[in-house]
């Protein structure tokens, strides 16, 4: 099975194989993607290095030039370990086609399956509506503005025909950069719940040892099968936490940051159109952040409870050699399997509630000294 005809990762994979950022490299689809969307943010930089404008104003620059510049880190980080993906996509696909096959696990992988693809393309609905506000914002603010604000030494942007040229520009850049930021979470996703599905088919297997107990050495076998595909699981998860913890890092530094002062600029907005558009930046940031977290503490739910699928099982009535091997699998899945920020802290929604906390405590106190 090809990878993008695997059908948990084949939307995301389709859109990466679209601009060429995965198998052979095409150049010119990164003339008309990725290179202009990273000259835009070398523009947004240089805007905020001259930004003589008000708080809100330099807000909304910093919020667009950290979410182009996450964009653009994301879409590197894919392309440089473009090998890596490949092969992570290839085990993906084959075990996806060995688990077809088996009647008991096949209604667990197409629901997972249609909630993969269905978060997919939500995902990829819900940035382009919110893309659609970036460029339409303008068009309700007073005097001219550009959706995403650049400098260009020496070039007055605002003044005709640059303005028009540069809005243009802007508008068409906002497809590739959306392609090169929602696919990633997406992957994320879809990956960690294809992780359930082969957790929930070993839960089944060693839910079944009770089945070869008049047969030792059949049951010796399947427990060794087993042992095998537990830490099959475990080398796909800790593969995953590698294409995605650094990633996860870039987004736990810049999370509280952009929040506490989105929300800080909507406490003092008084246009009904502005305080709108914040609040759609927000609603971005909070589902992108919170399918990292909730699925990753699904994932490391989801593992413990190995243990208890061995543990309730009819195992004291085996032989002493088979009781042994199953307290190893016991042993080894009091271990969760996690996906880390930085290879240092449990993506867990208890740590998702504290990044909250933290950045509501902060905007609190920038309020209380704006006041």
């Amino acid at each position: 099975m090809l990878i993008e005809e695997c059908p948990i990762i084949s939307v995301n994979v389709k859109v990466w194989l679209f601009w060429s950022y995965l198998r052979q490299p095409r150049p010119f689809r990164f003339l008309v993607g990725c290179i202009p969307v990273a000259i835009l943010n070398v523009g947004q930089f240089a805007k905020l290095y001259y930004s003589t404008g008000d708080m809100s104003e330099l807000i909304i620059n910093g919020y667009f030039t950290v979410l182009y510049f996450n964009l653009i880190l994301r879409t590197a980080f894919l392309v440089i370990n473009r090998r890596k993906f490949e092969t992570f996509f290839e085990g993906v696909a084959r075990e996806y086609e060995s688990l077809e096959k088996n009647d008991e696990i096949r209604a667990t992988l197409e629901r997972h399956t249609g909630r993969g693809r269905m978060l997919s393309i939500s995902n990829l609905w819900l940035g382009a509506f919110i893309s659609g506000c970036f460029v339409t914002y303008p068009l309700f603010a007073p005097g001219r503005v550009l959706p995403y604000g650049v400098s260009i030494p020496g070039v007055d942007v605002l003044a005709s025909p640059t303005y028009e040229i540069l809005f243009v520009l802007q508008v068409y850049l906002t497809v590739p950069a959306c392609c090169m930021y929602i696919p990633f979470t997406s992957f994320y996703a879809t990956c960690t719940l294809f992780a359930l599905v082969q957790i929930e088919a070993l839960k089944q297997r060693l839910g079944r040892l009770h089945a070869f107990q008049a047969d030792p050495r059949a049951l010796f076998r399947e427990l060794k099968e087993c042992l095998k595909y537990h830490n099959q699981i475990i080398q796909y998860v800790n593969d995953q936490n590698s294409l995605v913890t650094y990633i996860c890092l870039l987004e736990f530094l810049s999370f509280g940051m952009m929040l506490c002062a989105l929300l800080f600029l909507l406490s003092i907005s008084n246009q009904l159109a502005q305080m709108i558009m914040i609040g759609s930046y927000i609603f971005m940031i909070l589902s992108q952040m919170f399918a990292f977290y909730w699925h990753a503490n699904e994932v490391l739910e989801q593992s413990l409870g190995i243990c208890d699928a061995v543990y309730n099982g009819s195992w004291p009535n085996f032989d002493e050699n088979i009781r042994r091997n199953i307290i190893l699998i016991i042993a080894r899945a009091q271990r969760p399997m996690t996906i880390k920020v930085g290879n240092m802290y449990p993506m867990t929604l208890e740590m998702f509630q504290k990044l909250l906390n933290v950045s509501y405590s902060y905007f609190t106190l920038l309020r209380r000294v704006y006041n």
